[in-house]
């Protein structure tokens, strides 16, 4: 189990948050990017499906929507492709990963948080593996670094929902202490995205996603947290 404290040797880092929908990247890490970027390191959001008709209930001003949830936690710079919602399945793999290999060399990025490959909903699964095969891009380009981090994230209503028992589930080994401020922070930047949020006891309620990083900041021994994956770290 790791606590980061969001700097490691006073360096720079530039981070990749590869998600399949907007709001997601602030669902499973919007304080830990707010942190990061206060931090002084770079984070940039690639965003798989940048329209999601298939999403009931979900405000028709999403592009609006989530540049103003993405400037609240501080984030410039992002990427959009236009795959289709609920269908990602149906998507070629490797146009995919070509996507996610050109958000890495264009932002030159060092770490990647993404997706659980166990997760329930099939865009999140289709997004996760294809960033994990994008992750080996430096094998196949010279002038390319090879990764220093690469992070699973929870997505609150999706990635404890993997109800298949022969898959290994989220396991939180990971976080990232937010304290109660990160955490408004993020519920704010939720709230842009008309439509998003339900009332308690829904997973994706204030109440549950304020619960929940209390939770995982008393597993870690921190003031509220958000919790991730950590698959390789690379000193």
């Amino acid at each position: 189990m790791k606590k980061f404290n969001g700097k490691r040797n006073n360096k720079s880092m530039n981070y990749l948050v590869v998600v399949a929908h907007p709001d997601d990247e602030v669902l499973g890490a919007g304080a830990t990017i707010h942190k990061r970027i206060r931090d002084g390191h770079k984070v940039a959001v690639a965003i798989m499906v940048s329209q999601a008709a298939a999403r009931q209930g979900l405000s028709s001003t999403l592009s609006r929507d989530e540049k103003e949830a993405l400037s609240m936690i501080g984030v410039e710079k992002t990427y959009h492709a236009d795959f289709p919602n609920i269908k990602m399945n149906t998507v070629p793999h490797l146009e995919m990963v070509q996507f996610i290999e050109a958000c890495i060399e264009d932002w030159k990025a060092e770490a990647i948080i993404t997706h659980h490959p166990a997760d329930t909903n099939i865009d999140h699964i289709e997004t996760s593996r294809a960033a994990q095969a994008a992750s080996r891009l430096f094998q196949r380009r010279d002038y390319i670094q090879p990764l220093k981090e690469f992070m699973y994230m929870e997505i609150p209503s999706s990635t404890e929902w993997s109800v298949d028992s022969s898959s290994n589930r989220f396991t939180a080994n990971y976080f990232v202490e937010t304290g109660r401020k990160g955490i408004e922070l993020k519920m704010k930047a939720l709230a842009a995205y008309k439509g998003v949020m339900r009332p308690y006891p829904h997973p994706r309620s204030y109440e549950a996603l304020e619960s929940l990083a209390a939770f995982r900041g008393a597993q870690s021994g921190s003031n509220y947290a958000e919790a991730f994956e950590c698959v390789f770290f690379r000193g």
